[in-house]
């Protein structure tokens, strides 16, 4: 992987560009496990002023590293100078073109069912749709994000273990992971009006209010029509001439495909055209080490209000929902 994303990004995050290039896509039991914990993360946030990049912007800019403070590696508190620059090129000297990185700073925090085992969320007006996973436990929820309360319920066959969620017109549209069955409801009264097919394995799913997008692990997206559910197109995501397995969760933001980078903190920001990662978010430090106390388990949940621009994520088991901005690291 690029050597300045790595040093951008700090040592937290360095395992998961690892796993990207590995291109294991397997998902081993323990991890659908109601009491799977995940690896204890850096806690703290880091807070660097700078704009953000258009949808398929690059720009060339002074390498930064991350210092212990801003990957949270000394457990204290990040400051907004906790990330420093190292030298940069003369004037003489060619600068590269690199792809923007960012992190995070929280604007709210919401509570979230710490039993919910999060495969997908989505947000329309005004309420949060949450699909969780795991088999006997699987569900679809209209959620209120103040509050946390689940406003309407209903539960999936014992036999199927839901994932993705998204919203569109007036349908609610589930993933199942390994039953290659999707789940078609009315958006009001969560009333199963029909099933589709498809032939790989159901990760996360979202919509660019053209074409259904849908994940199933690999490096590979396809795009279904929302009409007649069967597939018209799909491409590969890569980074750096490498192709970016394990895509999970979707959500489609101001014209790009946001995607969990599963067992990372890392989201990917995907040119829905070309397939190239345009883009990546490291979200390490959400939880606090108090939040781990439960059964914790991986990153997942992206949902975007675009009335309100507002961005949240979320995760398996994670007892808080998360509102953010995302600030350009470099």
């Amino acid at each position: 992987m690029n050597r300045l994303l790595r040093s951008a990004l700090g040592s937290g995050l360095v395992l998961g560009m690892t796993l990207i290039s590995s291109g294991c896509t397997a998902r081993p039991g323990v991890s659908e496990s109601p009491t799977a914990t995940a690896t204890a993360q850096p806690t703290g946030t880091i807070s660097v002023a700078g704009p953000t990049a258009g949808p398929t912007a690059t720009r060339t800019a002074t390498p930064v590293a991350a210092s212990p403070a801003a990957t949270g590696a000394s457990g204290g508190d990040p400051s907004p100078d906790a990330v420093t620059p190292i030298a940069g090129p003369t004037t003489d000297a060619p600068q590269e073109t690199v792809t923007p990185i960012y992190t995070y700073r929280v604007v709210n925090v919401y509570p979230h069912d710490p039993k919910a085992f999060t495969q997908g969320l989505a947000f329309d007006e005004g309420v949060l749709y949450e699909g969780t996973g795991l088999l006997a436990r699987s569900s679809l929820r209209r959620v209120e994000l103040e509050t946390g309360q689940v406003l309407q319920r209903h539960n999936l066959p014992a036999n199927l273990f839901g994932e993705g969620v998204t919203v569109f017109g007036d349908r609610i549209i589930q993933l199942t992971w390994k039953s290659h069955v999707g789940l078609v409801y009315d958006k009001e009264t969560f009333e199963r009006q029909r099933d589709f097919t498809y032939p790989t394995e159901g990760w996360g799913l979202t919509h660019d209010g053209q074409r259904l997008i849908i994940s199933d692990g690999s490096s590979t997206l396809h795009f279904l029509d929302p009409e007649t559910l069967e597939e018209i197109g799909q491409i590969d995501v890569h980074y750096d001439g490498v192709p970016v397995t394990r895509l999970n969760e979707l959500e489609y933001v101001q014209g790009e495909i946001f995607a969990n980078v599963w067992k990372t903190d890392l989201v990917a920001r995907i040119d829905p055209e070309t397939g190239q990662v345009v883009g990546w978010i490291g979200l390490v430090g959400l939880l606090s080490p108090e939040d781990h106390d439960g059964p914790i388990d991986v990153l997942n949940g992206i949902a975007y209000d675009p009335e309100n621009d507002r961005l949240f994520v979320t995760g398996k088991l994670w007892p808080k929902l998360f509102e953010i901005k995302l600030v350009l690291l470099r």
